[in-house]
């Protein structure tokens, strides 16, 4: 028989048939249907009454409040009110409300399993696909459909495998993977294929790090980010899967890109393009003024950890901002009792709710003219402020260190 990608058989088994083929036009039926104030009911409540349908499974869908929280206008406010009264309304039995953000409250509660086959309201849903299930980012017609039918077409996409071999260095982690990729690749290099991340280095990353590259496998094009189940999917889920672990045959990758981890360095993107990878040298000489570690991509509780390596003990450079807007509140939560929190605030971070903020440019965007350092997934013209910020991305690590000397900075050159 063929062999088959570890994309092709959940695919398969979404679409219940033995086997599927590159190519092919499939029905997959949801396991999970994920979205959040901006992308779900303000939108599919009035598609649902002008059709007079019903969802298909309540159990199925999850709901959280994340990009318009909390509110700071009229706007937001109206959106907000809306998602929580269709969620009273429907008796959504998962609801997370101001919790944190989608992509990392959702596998947090344990929606996520291997093997499923789920779809999100959002460009960042491939996430899930780091618990070795197939997840992808939908519009709202498509989510109107899935809600309403609880199935989704789909055409088999190749799979591209990113192997990493060797051992990453220390201040050196999955973000800097990530934009290395890109910077290779470009922005449109996996061309909403399937890419599959697998070699030593992969499984050598926590769950946390294997979320941040499927999670920016957005930034590459792809339609999902895997990393196939493992003794580190079961140990972080803290629960057996209800489907054994599936992974590619061997020979069954469309295209194959090698990277050696031992040799990464810490990656810089430059404004206004995930993919404007530049040497951290390059840039050594430019002031910061703001310093940002947040979103589903960079402040997570390891990223927390990175920047809590670099600044305990120390403070940040004098007319530096330096924010920090957690994750998750299980993110912050585990931060306060390691003591990570108190490193952070110690040094001169300013703590900012837990929620998209920044990053998805509602509310505690930053100043014209400012320059900024973050560890968001994108850097857009005009998406964190206005279209005069310059704004560049890089790992907790960078962003701390460059918080602590006040100018862009090499990690390693800080860490001790």
């Amino acid at each position: 028989m063929t062999p088959k990608s570890l994309a092709q058989k959940l695919i398969a088994r979404a679409a219940g048939v033995p086997h599927v083929t590159v190519g092919d036009i499939v029905t997959c039926s949801v396991d999970l249907a994920m979205f959040h104030d901006s992308s779900g009911p303000r939108r599919l409540k009035p598609m649902l009454e002008e059709l007079g349908a019903q969802i298909w499974d309540k159990s199925k869908v999850v709901l959280v409040m994340d990009h318009y929280v909390p509110e700071r206008d009229d706007a937001a406010r109206k959106i907000v009110k809306i998602a929580r009264d269709w969620a009273r309304e429907q008796d959504l039995p998962h609801v997370y409300d101001s919790q944190g953000i989608c992509h990392v409250v959702v596998p947090q509660h344990g929606h996520i399993q291997p093997g499923m086959f789920c779809v999100g309201g959002d460009s960042h849903s491939p996430t899930g696909g780091a618990f070795g299930a197939y997840m992808f980012g939908i519009g709202s017609t498509e989510m109107l459909g899935v809600v309403v039918t609880g199935q989704i077409w789909l055409r088999v996409p190749q799979t591209m495998a990113m192997n990493w071999q060797g051992q990453l260095a220390t201040g050196v982690c999955a973000k800097d993977m990530m934009l290395a990729m890109i910077a290779r690749h470009g922005m449109n290099g996996a061309n909403y294929q399937a890419v599959e991340f697998i070699g030593s280095a992969i499984k050598a990353l926590s769950m946390q790090e294997r979320m941040t590259l499927c999670n920016m496998s957005a930034e590459l094009g792809a339609q999902t980010g895997l990393v196939a189940a493992d003794s580190t999917t079961r140990e972080w889920l803290k629960r057996p899967s209800e489907v054994a672990d599936m992974a590619s045959d061997p020979g069954s990758f469309d295209v194959e890109h090698h990277f050696d981890a031992s040799t990464l360095s810490p990656q810089l993107a430059a404004p206004h393009s995930p993919a404007y990878g530049v040497p951290i040298a390059d840039h050594a000489a430019t002031n910061i003024d703001v310093a940002y570690i947040g979103a589903c991509t960079g402040a997570k509780l390891d990223d927390l950890r990175f920047a809590a390596r670099v600044l305990h003990g120390k403070k940040i450079a004098s007319g530096v901002q330096l924010m920090v807007a957690p994750a998750s509140l299980q993110d912050l939560a585990e931060a306060k009792s390691e003591g990570i929190l108190q490193s952070l605030l110690d040094a001169g971070a300013t703590l900012l709710p837990s929620a998209c903020g920044a990053c998805a440019g509602y509310g505690s965007g930053f100043a014209d003219g400012q320059t900024v350092i973050s560890t968001t997934a994108r850097n857009f013209k005009g998406r964190m402020g206005p279209v005069s910020t310059q704004v560049y991305l890089g790992s907790a690590y960078t962003v701390a260190a460059s918080a602590l000397r006040g100018r862009i900075t090499d990690p390693r050159e800080v860490l001790v």
